[in-house]
């Protein structure tokens, strides 16, 4: 397992790195313990093909398994979980929306199985984040890269650790560029109107692959404690039943459990849930055990 997530590195450049080093380090302290690897892109393994399929050559998919897999997956699956049981209904058709330094978005259908999700083959498509660029048009990188000079290591960097916020604003910290928003710094307002933007459009595409829609989660850093950030997100959004309470948006940011921010009259659900990646994990290593057990 050690070798396979050391060969997808150049897929994830941020995390696995770090994986396989908490993996090492734990198996020399645990030594008598089971060690189980919980795969974050398992959640998004539902998707068809449609959904995660790229239109390039046949060969690409199917020699070297370039497609769509999704991050965040134990993230999207645990708030997703808790939204059905908040809900008391099973069958709702749900968008999860993952906001953090790195962010994405999932649409999960009435049987909790996730139809499409933001992220791709690596971790860098998608929305706006914290120091990665998101979706952006692939001739991009050649330009830069014959502009520049530049080799396509470089240019990855460059999209991976210098863009997203910190690349329009100069900080990848939510809070410095919210602050500036509020001085109407224009950097920072172009900077949150493109990622409320970017998720808006995610939504709008996932309510028409759900084929209708009955909440919406945020979820992580700043889902559940960016009040500015939901606000623009649910702008002009009545169309598809989305309508925000403004008040219970600033005075139930930062909660502890569940809380519904919508107003009266919304026929979507706004939820904000915390999420919990680590009792996911544990959840999930307990029945994996188990199973192997019987």
């Amino acid at each position: 397992m050690k070798q396979e997530i050391e060969k997808l590195v150049p897929l994830s450049p941020l995390h696995n790195p770090g994986h396989l080093s908490g993996i090492n380090v734990a198996e020399k302290i645990f030594k008598k313990a089971k060690h189980v690897a919980v795969m974050d892109t398992a959640f998004h393994q539902t998707m068809p093909p449609k959904a995660f399929r790229y239109a390039i050559p046949n060969e690409f998919y199917e020699k070297y398994g370039i497609r769509a897999y999704g991050f965040h997956g134990t993230s999207h699956k645990f708030v997703d979980a808790q939204a059905r049981q908040h809900l008391n209904n099973p069958k709702i058709k749900n968008i999860t929306i993952h906001l953090g330094n790195g962010s994405s978005m999932a649409a999960v259908n009435e049987q909790g199985q996730c139809m499409d999700t933001s992220m791709g083959l690596t971790p860098l498509d998608g929305l706006v984040m914290g120091t990665r660029c998101g979706s952006i048009d692939a001739s991009v990188v050649f330009f830069i890269g014959e502009q520049l000079g530049l080799s396509f290591s470089q240019v990855k960097d460059i999209l991976n650790k210098q863009s997203g916020m910190l690349g329009l604003t100069g900080s990848s910290d939510a809070r410095d560029v919210s602050d500036k928003y509020f001085q109407n710094d224009p950097n920072a307002v172009l900077c949150y109107q493109m990622y409320a933007y970017r998720i808006k459009k995610f939504i709008g595409a996932y309510a028409a692959i759900l084929n209708g829609l009955d909440s919406i989660t945020f979820t992580a850093g700043l889902g559940e404690n960016d009040d500015l950030l939901r606000e623009l997100v649910c702008q002009e959004m009545d169309f598809l039943g989305i309508e925000l309470d403004k008040d219970k948006n600033k005075t139930l940011n930062r909660p502890k459990n569940t809380v519904e921010i919508q107003s009266d009259s919304s026929r979507v659900k706004i939820l904000i849930i915390p999420t919990n990646e680590e009792l996911q994990i544990a959840h999930e290593a307990v029945a994996l055990i188990q199973a192997t057990k019987n």
